[in-house]
């Protein structure tokens, strides 16, 4: 028993390469439903976070006025992994539903759903990095070293998503009302996590309690690498590859476990 966790990678793993091709063809299709008649296509995934940055700047920056330097950065790193995480979780959740017809017809890794909407949102959040590096040029942000190290903090919160992927669309199909209650939550979840606001604005206790919230130690580690120029410690990296591994295989075992009776929910 105790070696289950490792037999389920290993086991998703060899799915993950022989169905890659159609993991492929649902993140295009995704993507081309995402920007179906839209004018500006891509380009969307570069101006949202700016619009978004520039709102929240006038409103925080001059309402509240929170003294963080170089504030339009900090904003909008915190808001593209937000933003990613929120959209790919979303999208996840309802991937086994939306894809009932496929399960009934044929088989295929039904994990590979999830999976598939998480890669598409990352696509996009790849998209998303040039609006930070065009507010680094227009805020004139120094070019450190360190962000050669940004695709860590990605890759780990890719990992952290799939696993929530995973776990709320094998959920989802069991308590369809969880698709409403999961938008209060990371309503929730957005004000817990030091998007708009620094950390040191909380009391001691609450510092503590939101340094709990995974995302925290996401965006905390690609602000120190892109707007302070050094490497975290190793309390903030242990804490996000903790949170990657242990979300990916709490994901996974929900859903093999659960995925069984899915035909019958569906």
């Amino acid at each position: 028993m105790q070696h289950q966790p490792e037999g389920q990678l290993r086991t998703s793993w060899g799915h993950f390469k022989k169905y890659r091709p159609l993991i492929r063809e649902l993140v295009t299709r995704d993507l081309k439903v995402k920007y179906r008649r839209s004018f500006l296509g891509y380009v969307w995934s570069i101006l949202n976070p700016l619009l978004m940055m520039l709102l929240q700047t006038l409103v925080f920056s001059y309402m509240f006025r929170f003294d963080i330097p170089n504030y339009p950065l900090y904003l909008i790193c915190g808001n593209t992994l937000f933003n990613f995480f929120n959209e790919s979780t979303n999208m996840g959740m309802g991937s086994v539903l939306g894809n009932s017809s496929l399960i009934k017809k044929v088989y295929v890794p039904k994990f590979i759903f999830p999976i598939s909407r998480v890669v598409s949102s990352f696509v996009n959040l790849l998209f998303s990095l040039a609006a930070i590096v065009l507010v680094m040029l227009i805020t004139r942000s120094p070019i450190y070293p360190t962000l050669l190290l940004v695709w860590a903090p990605l890759v780990l919160l890719f990992l952290f998503c799939c696993g929530m992927a995973l776990l709320l669309s094998a959920l989802a199909v069991y308590f369809r009302d969880l698709q409403y209650l999961y938008g209060i939550l990371t309503m929730a979840w957005m004000y817990a996590t030091p998007l708009f606001y620094p950390l040191s604005q909380l009391p001691g206790f609450m510092q503590q309690i939101v340094k709990l919230n995974p995302l925290y130690h996401y965006i905390n580690c690609l602000r120190c690498l892109v707007m302070y120029g050094f490497v975290p410690g190793p309390n903030t990296w242990f804490a996000c590859i903790a949170c990657a591994v242990v979300m990916m295989v709490l994901g996974l075992a929900a859903f093999r476990k659960l995925q069984r009776n899915f035909i019958l929910y569906l």
